[in-house]
């Protein structure tokens, strides 16, 4: 896949009619059901199917991005160097989550959307401090961590954080649902074998994969999001959860594409990077 971030380019593939997520024991689950003027105390019992149908319609609309792009272009190959530049992507992509959530929080509480409210203030909590392991991962390989994320902002990253404020901040913020859904759907598409080939391109002993693992299908908190995200946008109103879809499809499509321009090279990164290091006063 083109875009570099949070996505495991040689095997990240949905397959809506193939791809089955667990729901909960029971085949029933208590969902809140807004209408359109944001009423959320009707409660509607929801199935399975109801759910399954859910993530296929949100699941088909990021893989017609993927068919929309049929971009032939891919990243350059992923290397030590490199991998501290996609870190950077991950800090950028992370540190604002907690703050744009919450502004979207506050929109649907104004809108008495109470559902969609308490499910911004979840995410809120739940991505605090992923930015920290951003740092900590970019520290690990030996560079001063903040000045390394002000030195770098992919443009992929910068693109997707661009269109995440602005739905965030909208005056309807519903589209930041279909983005994080996005996000953490294509994030649990890496495994275990993409992060070990990542820590096999690494410095022996060095540990800079924190942050990937926890955008990854190893992490059990991660599946549960897509999970409860689903259920969530499965109690919306029909014209709500096309909403949702149309911005998985936006959101999808900025994943998939390539930069405009040329990838950065590893000796531009290095010439970067070198003024960067720890020095024995900093460790």
């Amino acid at each position: 896949m083109p875009n570099e971030f949070l996505i495991d380019t040689e095997s990240a593939r949905i397959q809506p009619d193939k791809v089955r997520m667990e729901t909960n024991n029971s085949s029933w689950v208590n969902q809140p059901q807004s209408d359109v003027s944001g009423d959320s105390s009707n409660q509607k019992m929801m199935d399975a199917d109801t759910l399954s149908k859910t993530r296929k319609l949100l699941d088909r609309a990021i893989v017609s991005a993927w068919h929309t792009v049929k971009s032939d272009r891919r990243p350059p190959t992923l290397t030590a160097t490199r991998w501290v530049w996609r870190l950077a992507g991950f800090y950028h992509l992370c540190h604002s989550t907690p703050q744009l959530m919450e502004e979207a929080r506050s929109r649907f509480a104004s809108a008495n959307r109470q559902s969609l409210a308490q499910w911004a203030a979840q995410k809120a909590q739940d991505e605090a401090g992923h930015d920290l392991l951003a740092l900590r991962d970019i520290r690990s390989m030996g560079y001063r961590a903040e000045a390394v994320v002000q030195a770098f902002y992919p443009p992929a990253a910068k693109a997707l954080m661009d269109y995440f404020a602005q739905s965030s901040q909208d005056s309807d913020p519903i589209d930041c649902v279909g983005y994080s859904y996005t996000a953490e759907r294509l994030g649990i598409c890496i495994g275990e074998a993409y992060i070990q080939k990542v820590e096999e391109l690494l410095p022996p002993g060095i540990n800079a994969t924190r942050c990937l693992r926890v955008h990854s299908a190893i992490s059990s908190n991660e599946v549960q999001h897509v999970k409860e995200t689903v259920a969530m946008i499965a109690g919306l109103t029909p014209q709500e959860c096309d909403r949702v879809a149309q911005a998985c499809y936006q959101a999808a499509l900025l994943r998939f594409s390539p930069p405009s321009e040329a990838y950065i090279s590893d000796e531009e990164i290095e010439n970067v990077l070198e003024p960067l290091k720890l020095s024995h006063q900093d460790e």
